[in-house]
């Protein structure tokens, strides 16, 4: 995706990234998935990482756009986020949910022994819709399933090197398509409307 993908308002860059593939070409292997949930954050939203102004920890997201922030949190795991909005306006975009598309043996062994439990040849809908919620159906597994960590915070997106996002293969959904919800696991601005996935979408961190 260029980088005027990402200087958009942040909403519209939410709910266009939706169905785009994210790509890591690991040490261990090459991984992707399809982006079935976002969540926007603006910089004068008290959500917002950016929202107290420029630190250490969140000066990628005053970056240029186009640019992975990826931070730790709660003491557990990591979060993805395409960065975007104009130079130094620090806003960007989470990346709550994927389903996966390649390099799923990987992602089983590194989410762990409940993963690894599960059937990879099912024919099923439902078992296969079961692995990948288990595999990346939310941030911190997400980032755990791709080998995803502080070392590529500030990753530059647009380019195919190590980590980047391609286009959807058939664009991006209608917007009637798109349902908006409240975000998740925050405790301000949790009335904006702000979370994004494809209506009837199995792949999601939950309803």
């Amino acid at each position: 995706m260029p980088r005027d993908f990402y200087r958009q308002g942040t909403l519209t860059v939410a709910r266009s990234l939706l169905d785009c593939i994210l790509v890591h070409d690991s040490p261990e292997g090459l991984l992707a998935g399809r982006i079935t949930e976002t969540e926007a954050y603006t910089h004068d939203d008290p959500a917002c990482h950016a929202f107290r102004g420029q630190t250490a920890r969140n000066a990628t997201m005053f970056g240029p756009p186009g640019h992975a922030y990826i931070y730790f949190t709660y003491g557990m795991h990591h979060c993805f986020n395409a960065v975007t909005a104009p130079e130094g306006r620090g806003e960007a975009v989470l990346i709550r949910a994927l389903e996966p598309l390649a390099g799923l043996e990987l992602m089983q062994r590194r989410r762990g022994p409940a993963a690894a439990a599960l059937s990879l040849s099912s024919d099923s809908e439902a078992a296969r819709i079961r692995l990948g919620r288990a595999l990346c159906g939310g941030p911190g597994k997400l980032c755990q399933a791709f080998g995803l960590n502080r070392a590529l915070n500030g990753t530059d997106l647009t380019e195919q090197g190590r980590l980047w996002i391609a286009a959807a293969p058939d664009g991006p959904p209608d917007a009637a398509a798109i349902v908006a919800t409240p975000r998740i696991g925050i405790a301000q601005g949790v009335e904006l409307p702000w979370r994004f996935y494809r209506r009837d979408e199995p792949y999601i961190s939950r309803k």
